[in-house]
């Protein structure tokens, strides 16, 4: 048994980490893409998990093939293309350690995924199944996507989603709009930042949280705050968990994919249903989510940033 299969890209971020004379960044390379770091951190806590995504036959592919190996992520469900190249994202980081992307993706290996490629029993096993939006900005990935819900749906899984909008990705803004709202209609379970509420609906966390549960039929809605925590809604209860304090931000890339894993972790130990979950468990959930999410914000990266399972447990004493 599989606890959570996710569909998704698999890439290269690139992150400056000085500035020559002429103000050209020298850059480090880590692995990420957000499914893989979500991903990343349930496997990290003892969960079993598998990616379906697709990157190049060149060395960038080989090695991220690699790095899911080394994480626990099962890989049977990771294609190798000869005919395109590894995704590849330059970040950039400012003052506070806040990030700008850009991508060589025209295309990337991610967004050419065809439905026929994906190994079915990887859902058919999994107890859960995670999908984001960068998955659904071009064809056929976007139809690959919708495809690969509707089966896990059809079979029972529960849908976990989180946004994720990278607004450089989409050809225009109306039709990320329309593909994130896509998303929440076929969620059971919602990670989203206060900044994607408000491009979505002009709302605060606390009230985006409300529409999403009232009208998308989401059963549970985390709504990340950055550095202020996270609040949380479902039928029974909601609430607000501040973030991790006193630590020393240096990337926080990846931060909201591990906020993300680790809460759905926690959430599937409790083997309830996410709309029964009363207000403590909740808290336990958000509480274990942005401590893991915080720490991993002192170190560089995404899936190599996701914390030690002891260090998360200390750290929120």
């Amino acid at each position: 048994m599989i606890d959570v299969t996710a569909l998704g890209e698999l890439l290269i971020d690139f992150t400056m980490v000085s500035v020559d004379g002429e103000g050209y960044p020298t850059m480090a390379a880590h692995p990420g893409g957000a499914p893989a770091n979500f991903l990343a951190a349930l496997a990290k806590y003892g969960k079993k998990t598998a990616l379906l995504g697709k990157v190049g036959t060149d060395t960038f592919g080989r090695l991220l093939g690699g790095t899911l190996q080394s994480a626990g992520i099962e890989t049977r469900g990771l294609v190798a293309a000869d005919d395109v190249f590894t995704t590849l994202a330059f970040v950039t980081l400012d003052a506070s350690g806040d990030r700008e992307f850009s991508f060589s993706r025209k295309p990337g290996a991610d967004t050419c995924i065809r439905f026929e490629e994906l190994d079915l029993s990887l859902i058919d096993e999994a107890r859960a199944f995670h999908i984001g939006t960068l998955s659904l900005t071009d064809e056929p990935a976007r139809s690959t996507t919708q495809q690969a819900v509707a089966y896990a749906k059809v079979h029972g899984k529960l849908v976990t989603y989180d946004p994720n909008l990278r607004k450089p990705l989409w050809k225009n803004l109306d039709e990320a709009k329309e593909q994130m709202l896509w998303g929440l209609r076929q969620a059971d379970v919602v990670k989203i930042s206060d900044e994607e509420v408000e491009f979505l609906f002009g709302l605060n966390a606390q009230d985006g949280a409300k529409h999403i549960l009232k009208e998308f039929g989401v059963k549970l809605v985390f709504v990340t705050c950055g550095a202020d925590g996270c609040f949380f809604m479902n039928a029974r209860s909601s609430g607000h968990v501040p973030g991790l304090r006193g630590i020393q931000t240096v990337d926080t890339t990846g931060a909201g994919d591990i906020f993300g894993g680790s809460a759905v972790c926690r959430l599937l130990e409790t083997g309830k249903a996410p709309e029964t979950l009363e207000e403590a468990e909740l808290r336990e959930i958000v509480s274990f989510a942005c401590t893991a999410a915080g720490l991993s914000t002192t170190r560089h990266g995404g899936i190599q940033s996701v914390p030690e399972l002891g260090d998360v447990i200390r750290s929120m004493r």
